[in-house]
């Protein structure tokens, strides 16, 4: 596995991956840790495409990543993950739409639970998920960062604000 670092507009990223992948994408103040284990390496190149993605997205270049992504989780946790990929640049959806196109329109809190899991961040756009209601809840890196993005996409002004605290 190798790992690097990436400076963006909402604050430092970690990124790490391996010949299968990307598996991690996580912003400086997410709740989960990085951990880094012994036998990882700095990336020297493996990481560059990801990182050009990433500036091209910021810069407002870029509305779709094409990476081979390889995160790790459950069977359920990858269903949720696919179905965020298919959420267009610019849109949003709520969890309970998303328990409906995954056919699991009872799951919920579980899909809920899959997006917040979800290890690789803005490319599994699971900032695109919000509440029913059109409010925005639940970001692992945080609810400023969830509106950021948004913003960015053109999903919410800059001055509106609809954070759900």
């Amino acid at each position: 596995m190798h790992y690097r670092y990436q400076d963006s507009p909402i604050g430092p990223l970690f990124i790490a991956g391996d010949e299968s992948g990307l598996r991690l994408l996580l912003m400086e103040l997410d709740s989960r840790p990085w951990r880094i284990e012994e036998s990882w390496q700095p990336a020297d190149r493996e990481l560059d495409a990801v990182c050009r993605q990433l500036d091209e997205y910021f810069a407002g270049k870029r509305r779709q990543f094409e990476l081979r992504l390889a995160p790790r989780g459950t069977a359920f946790q990858q269903a949720v993950w696919q179905a965020l990929q298919a959420i267009p640049y610019g849109r949003t959806c709520s969890y309970s739409e998303l328990a409906h196109v995954i056919g699991r329109p009872q799951a919920v809190r579980a899909v809920g639970a899959a997006n917040g899991a979800n290890p690789i961040s803005i490319i599994v756009p699971c900032h695109r998920v919000i509440g029913r209601n059109g409010s925005l809840t639940g970001y692992a890196g945080g609810l400023p960062r969830k509106q950021q993005l948004l913003e960015l996409e053109g999903v919410l002004q800059p001055t509106q604000t609809q954070l759900a605290l």
